[in-house]
């Protein structure tokens, strides 16, 4: 029986041995390991054999990126005012010994580093530079804590402003501020709109005057232009009919006696007009009513001469 229980006893010791000496550790996680009270290596992922009773895991660091959200802090501007400003820390631990070894507490550490920074910051700034110059804010911020944050085995990857938050009344203002400007660029762009429309009009009716003097101008040139072919064409039929007349009056060749009826003829159309108070007899009329005379004379003298049957003598 004492053997049984002493068999027992040493298995029990050597499973706990066993126990103690394999070490299987996550990924994305590192342990450090002491022995006797002194660092002695670190522990990566995977499975890990250590010395039972002389090596001991001191802590285990989580490797991962780690996002740490601090409570808003009050921060003093250039121009004496207080603002809120919340903000985030991504941050992740490359060195596990001297995030162990080197810093106690290295949140607490990377807190009041990130608020001193940026009461540092922002203290240079007035309010209206620092609601607008967030990026820069953040530039300064992660580089300085970067920088500090190097020693203790961390790396600070970004750093995120969640919000500014000025004093009630500085809100009141800037709300009132804002407002009135947008009134007037609201005004500022009705009277822009009533300006090109004014100009719009005013083009319009300009450009309507110019192309209706355009038409004018055009129609009279093609009512001048018509006028003018019309009257060549009058003047044109004239001159056709008047060597129409002069050629026939050649082939025909007219005597004294129908050169003198013809100009009887002319004489009514002469005292047509409503001007001719006065008409002057030519003094041709002498000769012409001779030839007339001649004329009607003629054909007496030819019947006479038919009935008798003979001929004058002249």
């Amino acid at each position: 029986m004492g053997q049984l229980i002493a068999a027992v006893v040493v298995v029990a010791v050597v499973g706990f041995a066993l126990a103690r000496t394999i070490r299987i550790v996550p990924q994305a996680t590192a342990c450090i390991v002491e022995r006797f009270g002194r660092y002695h290596r670190t522990l990566h992922a995977g499975l890990n054999i250590v010395v039972p009773f002389i090596d001991r895991i001191k802590v285990e660091v989580d490797l991962r990126e780690q996002v740490v959200t601090f409570p808003p802090q009050p921060v003093i501007t250039s121009d004496n005012l207080v603002v809120s400003i919340d903000t985030v820390i991504y941050f992740q631990v490359t060195d596990p010994k001297a995030a162990t070894y080197e810093i106690a507490s290295f949140i607490v550490a990377v807190e009041q580093l990130t608020v001193t920074t940026l009461r540092n910051v922002v203290g240079g700034m007035d309010l209206e530079r620092t609601l607008t110059s967030r990026e820069e804010i953040n530039t300064e911020l992660r580089g300085v804590l970067d920088d500090a944050t190097g020693k203790w085995g961390i790396r600070v990857n970004r750093v995120e402003l969640k919000a500014i938050d000025p004093p009630a009344s500085i809100q009141d203002s800037m709300e009132k501020q804002m407002r009135a400007d947008r009134d007037k660029r609201a005004a500022i762009l009705a009277a822009e709109g009533q300006k090109q429309s004014a100009i719009l009009t005013a083009q319009g009716q300009r450009e309507s005057a110019v192309l209706k003097a355009k038409g004018e101008a055009e129609a009279v040139v093609l009512r001048a232009q018509a006028d003018a072919e019309a009257q060549a064409m009058r003047a044109k039929g004239q001159a056709d009919a008047i060597s129409m007349v002069f050629r026939a009056i050649h082939e025909g060749k007219p005597d004294q006696r129908l050169l003198a009826y013809q100009y009887l003829q002319t004489l009514p159309e002469i005292a047509k007009g409503d001007a001719n108070k006065v008409w002057i007899v030519p003094s041709e009329m002498n000769k012409v009513l001779e030839n007339l005379g001649g004329l009607f004379s003629a054909p007496k003298e030819q019947s006479h001469t038919d009935q008798n049957g003979s001929t004058p003598t002249p």
